[in-house]
């Protein structure tokens, strides 16, 4: 318990590293999965080529290599950003590729007479996507969806290693410490344990509220 108590303060800014890691990955990622996921189902050919680009490469690129990508490759064309951004932008833009396709299942999962009567309506495609078919695939989604986040919240922790203050990099400094690392580890897992419950707790949630009964 020492391991704790005598470093609260250093687990307590991990942890808080991590926490916004994943609030801000995960906004940014359900926002570029919405994006990609109305483009694949977009009636535009273009528009689906570029989803199925991006969700082709996103899923075959490890999260490690990524991470190399964005935060040592992009300031060599001029965009340089503190390291907590570079780290949201990738796990954001990798996370988006799974998000995408749960939503796209999601899409596919809406019989398609729905998208056909609201087009014999007059509605656009935006219109359709946004007030037919989306509000109906919300529901199905749910739980993929969650999944996703929660394994985005436990992916956070490569970021320690490009120099982010996330939770699982105090285990370096409570090394240098000479602190127990097993006790180290543990309340390390402790809190992975609790972001990832509370966003499970979200989730079953919304599902309770909104999902799909069966």
């Amino acid at each position: 318990m020492n391991v704790l108590t005598d470093n609260f303060s250093t687990y307590a800014q991990g942890f808080l590293g991590t926490l916004q890691l994943t609030v801000y990955a995960s906004v940014l990622a359900l926002v570029l999965g919405f994006v990609m996921a109305s483009f694949r189902v977009a009636p535009v050919a273009a528009l689906r080529a570029v989803g199925a680009a991006w969700v082709t490469v996103l899923r075959n690129t490890p999260l490690t290599l990524l991470f190399f990508a964005v935060l040592l490759g992009l300031p060599r064309f001029g965009l340089v950003l503190p390291f907590q951004a570079f780290a949201v932008l990738a796990l954001g833009c990798y996370t988006s590729a799974f998000i995408c396709e749960a939503l796209r299942a999601g899409i596919n999962t809406v019989p398609k007479g729905q998208g056909e009567a609201a087009r014999s309506l007059g509605m656009t495609f935006g219109q359709t996507l946004g007030l037919v078919v989306l509000p109906q695939a919300f529901r199905s989604v749910i739980p993929p969806v969650g999944s996703t986040l929660i394994a985005l919240a436990k992916n956070s922790a490569i970021a320690g290693a490009f120099s982010v203050t996330e939770l699982l990099g105090t285990y370096k400094t409570l090394g240098e410490l000479g602190y127990d690392v097993v006790w180290t580890f543990v309340w390390i897992a402790v809190g992975y344990l609790v972001v990832t419950l509370a966003i499970s707790a979200l989730f079953n949630l919304l599902e309770r509220t909104w999902g799909v009964a069966r």
